[in-house]
């Protein structure tokens, strides 16, 4: 059994920004056409894909657990726009109801292309948008900028070998 890798501590991350989700799609692309992709945490390419894609999705569809109501106003307004506008920090952890909701099972590569491939086509296609589990109501503009943050962080962690 391997040991847990402390993400906020992993050197030799990409530094990525995107500004929209046409960047994350071409970044996904372009690890899709390296042939080989180097992990630097705990989760293979494919389940990195599919936790973005879960994400995705469940801006649409809704979040079976979110944070109460009280939490969420704070952190709307106070951090609201630090989650979409600045870099999100890795090293954080899910709560074992988040985690059972988001986090991925072992996920191979191309079950992970297609996930996340299907969750941006319905992204640019379907304007409904859900409340953030942890920030409330989003407009989809700032959900499409929440989606640049958290695939910034996520794909940080996969290098195309060359």
């Amino acid at each position: 059994m391997s040991t847990a890798i402390d993400t906020a501590k992993v050197g030799e991350r990409r530094q990525l920004h995107f500004n929209n989700l046409d960047d994350i799609r071409a970044d996904v692309e372009q690890l899709a056409q390296a042939g080989e992709i180097r992990t630097l945490g705990n989760w293979s390419a494919g389940q990195v894909f599919k936790h973005l894609a879960t994400i995705m999705n469940k801006c649409m569809d809704g979040f079976d657990n979110r944070l109460p109501g009280p939490m969420r106003f704070v952190l709307r307004l106070f951090f609201k726009r630090k989650f979409l506008t600045q870099p999100m920090k890795p090293g954080f952890k899910l709560g074992a109801k988040a985690a059972a909701e988001l986090v991925p099972p072992p996920t191979s590569l191309e079950e992970g292309l297609l996930c996340i491939r299907q969750a941006l086509d319905r992204l640019q296609l379907e304007s409904k948008r859900a409340p953030s589990a942890f920030l409330g109501p989003l407009t989809r503009d700032e959900w499409d900028q929440l989606h640049c943050r958290h695939s910034e962080l996520h794909l940080s962690f996969l290098v195309p070998v060359a």
